[in-house]
């Protein structure tokens, strides 16, 4: 893979290119994924990390040349004083890494945190002071892709092919049929599930439930037999946890917000009221109204409120990423007394499996992750961009190498190829249960690309399943009043 990577780097010329041509210069070669996605599961993930060596200045180098001298601004979110201190380690050493490749292009840094990263880049749009290239959260680029402020942007702009990159991630970056971005860390959720607490209610405590039937179910299981919540369901409103843990559910049963679902999504057509987004609201129903085997404080709950109660042993299962070992841990070392040792008990038990499927076999998690963006040149400070030093930060950022030990603690390398890497490997080896949120990944689907996701996602879906819990409305209702709010957005006219 090296070999070929590089024969395909050099393919590329180290022309300069501007950004008027950045689109049409792409190579219409196809290369062939270097894994096999038919394959993807936990046991295949692990098989193939560490079995390739990737070289990235050298690689980048091809693309832009190493003795280019230029300079790039730069903003994204980097570790924080609250992240482990590999996330530091990874940070420093990629920022030395570049400048030891690049030693004649001049970098302007800027790490801003999560929370303000959206907004201080909007006012720096209206002021024409903006970074020449930006990291944002997945959601985050299509709304500044369709208000004209970024520049298109494609894997084979910087060296690489749509075949080093999940399908899933690069529908995130595709807006109205233009590329304006690249995938550079991807991340998926499993289903956790404490396994004492299934033996004690007589179910399977090797295996999670198969199918979202199941989790209805098991849920109710657990609290006839123990008397505890079996699912941690969380309605919270205007949260992202909600529809995080519900659309994986309606777009097993076949639903969807609109048909971001399908393979070739047009986002016009609304699935929030069909037989299949029906039913998956039907089964939240079921376990909040009618067996009352979740949280009663479901509707108000995001997945923080899920821990307390999953750490002393009071809840059965839950959805979450594969730093929630890392938080059960934690809370465990900080419980004392007979508290320590239920949680020392239920860190013991915990384990991670595969969301379920739906009837017809289909098994869906929200695609999260970042993605990286050029800036037009009126809007950055200076009025310019220099596309040279910006494709050289961008192929750097997600090569192999660099994708995979950049997202270290909690995703996965936005680059497929990062996954042969011996990075990978250490990962797999030392971040319990990153296997299985990593085998979900092929199953990923990404939000609506669309300006009105973020309402669609964190207001209507949040809403439509509180009107349903509440019995404000039938579940034909609410799945009906959300298809009208759906369909007014889109239509421009606003929802709500």
């Amino acid at each position: 893979m090296h070999t070929k990577t590089g024969r395909r780097l050099l393919g590329l010329s180290m022309a300069v290119l501007s950004a008027a041509t950045m689109l049409t210069t792409a190579t219409t070669a196809s290369y062939a994924q270097s894994v096999d996605l038919s394959k993807w599961s936990p046991e295949y993930v692990k098989s193939i990390a560490g079995t390739k060596k990737f070289d990235a200045a050298k690689d980048c180098g091809a693309v832009v040349p190493n003795d280019y001298a230029g300079s790039v601004s730069y903003w994204y979110t980097g570790p924080f004083e609250a992240d482990p201190e590999i996330a530091h380690v990874q940070d420093k050493a990629f920022w030395e890494a570049f400048h030891a490749a690049y030693p004649n292009i001049k970098t302007d840094v800027q790490s801003i945190t999560y929370n303000e990263l959206l907004d201080k880049f909007r006012t720096s749009l209206l002021g024409n002071s903006a970074p020449a290239v930006i990291r944002l959260q997945i959601l985050g680029g299509v709304e500044f892709a369709a208000k004209g402020y970024l520049q298109p942007l494609k894997p084979e702009d910087v060296g690489y092919t749509a075949a080093d990159f999940w399908p899933g991630a690069l529908k995130s970056v595709t807006y109205e049929g233009v590329s304006y971005g690249l995938p550079t860390n991807n991340e998926t959720m499993a289903m956790i599930w404490n396994a004492k607490v299934f033996k004690d209610a007589g179910l399977d405590p090797d295996n999670p439930p198969a199918t979202w039937d199941d989790v209805v179910a098991y849920s109710k299981q657990i609290h006839e037999k123990l008397g505890i919540p079996g699912y941690g369901l969380v309605a919270k409103q205007n949260a992202g946890n909600t529809p995080f843990r519900f659309m994986p559910q309606m777009w097993a049963y076949g639903g969807g917000a609109l048909d971001e679902a399908a393979a070739e999504p047009t986002y016009k057509t609304v699935e929030i009221n069909n037989a299949g987004s029906k039913a998956a609201l039907q089964a939240a129903y079921q376990m909040y109204a009618v067996d009352k085997s979740v949280p009663t404080s479901a509707l108000t709950n995001t997945q923080g409120e899920n821990q307390a109660p999953f750490i002393a042993g009071k809840l059965g299962m839950m959805i979450a990423h594969p730093a929630e070992y890392a938080k059960m841990t934690d809370l465990a070392s900080k419980a004392t007394g007979s508290d320590k040792a239920v949680a020392d008990e239920v860190v013991a038990n915990m384990r991670y499996g595969l969301l379920p499927t739906g009837p017809d076999g289909k098994r869906a998690v929200v695609f999260g992750g970042s993605n990286i963006h050029v800036v037009k040149p009126e809007f950055v400070q200076g009025g310019k961009v220099d596309e040279q030093a910006v494709k050289a930060l961008i192929c750097f950022w997600d090569s192999p190498e660099w994708s995979t030990k950049l997202a270290w603690v909690g995703s996965n390398p936005g680059n497929i190829n990062g996954f042969l890497t011996d990075a990978m490997k250490e990962r797999l080896d030392t971040i319990k249960f990153l296997d299985v949120t990593t085998s979900m990944l092929p199953n990923g689907i990404p939000f609506p690309v669309i300006p009105q996701a973020p309402e669609i996602m964190n207001i209507i879906v949040p809403d439509m399943l509180q009107n349903a819990l509440t019995g404000n409305m039938t579940v034909d209702q609410a799945a009906d009043d959300a298809a009208t709010k759906v369909q007014a957005i889109v239509d421009g006219g606003g929802g709500i």
